[in-house]
């Protein structure tokens, strides 16, 4: 089986163009899923139906979210679909097999308020705080996922014309930027950046203070200080910024398509979330304006 995972592997990798962590993320998922079978003398090619049950019921047995059996489900599904096509096997096991529900969560958000104070925190007096302010404003202004957010390079951002351009595998999104994030940007760019790099070859937007491109930690850690900073009660990740970024386009009178492009959904069923978040203002216009209200 270990040949037919490195196979497996090496086409998301090549043909799908996978990112690095959605790549580590299907290990992960198939290693697991490799280890049980091999624990329980089971046949990855000959496996059913049941076997495949058997194992999602163990991962919950052992405290598993029902997110993380989905996801794990969904890995293996992939695997053997991929397995099927090369006719390494004959049969999907996993074809029948349904996806656990998967309760929607109410996303954590914050006021427009609370979103102020935030970005009111990092003081551009210094080249940390130039890059701090930059990265929050940026995030908040365009909702990107902070995996995208941290594999930005230089080269995907025009100031000038005030855009990001975000790639995710082969997809590809171009996002307008606030003039207040553009202003911390050129700020960043001008003022901070050429300081912190080592090398002029350096592509990454935002470097850490080694000058090499900032992970997810430090960009989690970088926010979680903020916010103690600024003495919000609420939790706040990057995730929460760009769920206030999506609500508060909505509640503004944003469509809700063109949010779901900006957040880059591939179903808008996931961008309806924020509609529970919807101004109390513009119901009470609908209410009003609509014949069947």
């Amino acid at each position: 089986m270990e040949k037919q995972i490195n196979n497996f592997l090496e086409f998301l990798q090549k043909d799908k163009k996978l990112t690095e962590n959605t790549l580590q993320s299907y290990k992960r998922d198939i290693s697991q899923y490799e280890n049980y079978i091999e624990k329980n003398n089971l046949d990855y090619a000959s496996v059913d139906e049941d076997a495949i049950k058997g194992y999602l019921a163990y991962l919950q047995e052992n405290g598993k979210k029902t997110s993380t059996v989905s996801r794990n489900l969904a890995s293996i599904r992939s695997f053997y679909q991929y397995s099927v096509r090369v006719k390494d096997i004959k049969k999907d096991p996993t074809e029948n097999v349904q996806s656990p529900k998967i309760e929607k969560r109410i996303p954590n958000v914050l006021s427009t308020k609370e979103v102020e104070l935030l970005l009111e925190q990092p003081e551009d007096t210094d080249l940390k705080g130039i890059r701090d302010k930059a990265m929050l404003e940026f995030a908040y202004a365009t909702g990107m996922r902070v995996t995208e957010i941290i594999s930005l390079d230089i080269k995907d951002i025009n100031v000038k014309e005030g855009y990001v351009i975000c790639k995710t595998g082969t997809k590809q999104r171009t996002i307008p930027l606030g003039e207040m994030s553009i202003k911390a940007l050129k700020n960043y760019v001008d003022e901070s950046r050429p300081y912190l790099i080592k090398s002029d070859d350096e592509p990454s937007l935002f470097v850490n203070i080694n000058g090499k491109r900032l992970t997810r930690q430090g960009f989690w850690k970088i926010v979680k200080f903020y916010k103690e900073q600024a003495h919000i009660d609420k939790e706040i990740t990057p995730g929460v910024l760009r769920h206030s970024f999506a609500t508060h386009l909505l509640q503004n009178g944003a469509d809700l398509k063109a949010i779901q492009t900006m957040l880059g959904h591939s179903d808008i069923s996931s961008t309806q979330v924020y509609m529970q978040f919807q101004d109390e203002g513009i119901k009470n216009i609908y209410k009003k304006a609509h014949p069947r209200a």
